[in-house]
């Protein structure tokens, strides 16, 4: 089911509330440069990525993206952005429209680990929407990670992730910490990507134990 322009349910926090950016901080916890007009997030080019206020361990996260139109440009340089679960793992933003064995660089990949299962884009500047079910990663009682994130992300109606444990964070953050609970990072990869109606939904850790009949 195509959720693009979706309604937030009454049980998710809003993250962006359309007007500002008073939800989100530079990664250095600054003002962001990023603008806002009419709904909709621009990234200004070379003003750094924006990080959520709010962190996040287990959730449900819906969020819409539009590529520039940019027919010079290929690959990495045509409409570039990116969606960092936990500020870690990173969801492609790419104009990959009309690709038909996407890569794990391109939209809808975990880059440089999982390719996504379909080519799910729209052409650019036409709005598109990401629903993932993120799974935080467990850690044992000695504090080391027992067992990485894990993700399902539907793109446009389509699966494009089914369920994959991530090897660890990616690309550009494959270096960083591994943490039980992070923020939502967007990046600044110097292409006029927009973004709007960002919402998410935590969910519980795990369900009970027991059962008890009515």
């Amino acid at each position: 089911m195509d959720t693009t322009g979706a309604a937030p349910p009454a049980n998710a926090i809003q993250l962006f509330n359309g007007k500002d950016l008073a939800n989100w901080t530079t990664r250095e916890g600054g003002a962001p440069e990023w603008t806002v007009e009419e709904d909709v997030i621009h990234v200004v080019p070379r003003a750094g990525d924006i990080v959520t206020k709010d962190s996040f361990t287990d959730c449900y996260l819906h969020i819409e993206f539009r590529c520039p139109n940019m027919p010079d440009a290929s690959g990495q340089q045509k409409g570039n952005s990116g969606i960092f679960l936990q500020g870690l793992y990173e969801i492609q933003v790419l104009d990959s429209y009309g690709i038909n064995i996407p890569g794990t660089g391109d939209c809808g990949a975990f880059y440089e680990q999982f390719a996504p299962l379909v080519n799910a884009c729209r052409p650019p500047m036409t709005w598109q929407a990401y629903d993932i079910t993120f799974r935080s990663p467990r850690f044992d009682d000695s504090g080391a990670v027992s067992e990485h994130a894990r993700a399902t992300i539907v793109q446009n109606g389509l699966i494009v992730q089914n369920n994959v444990q991530l090897l660890g964070p990616t690309g550009s953050a494959s270096k960083m910490e591994v943490v039980n609970s992070g923020p939502l990072r967007l990046q600044d990869h110097k292409d006029l990507v927009c973004f709007r109606n960002i919402w998410a939904i935590p969910l519980p850790l795990e369900g009970s134990h027991t059962y008890e009949p009515g």
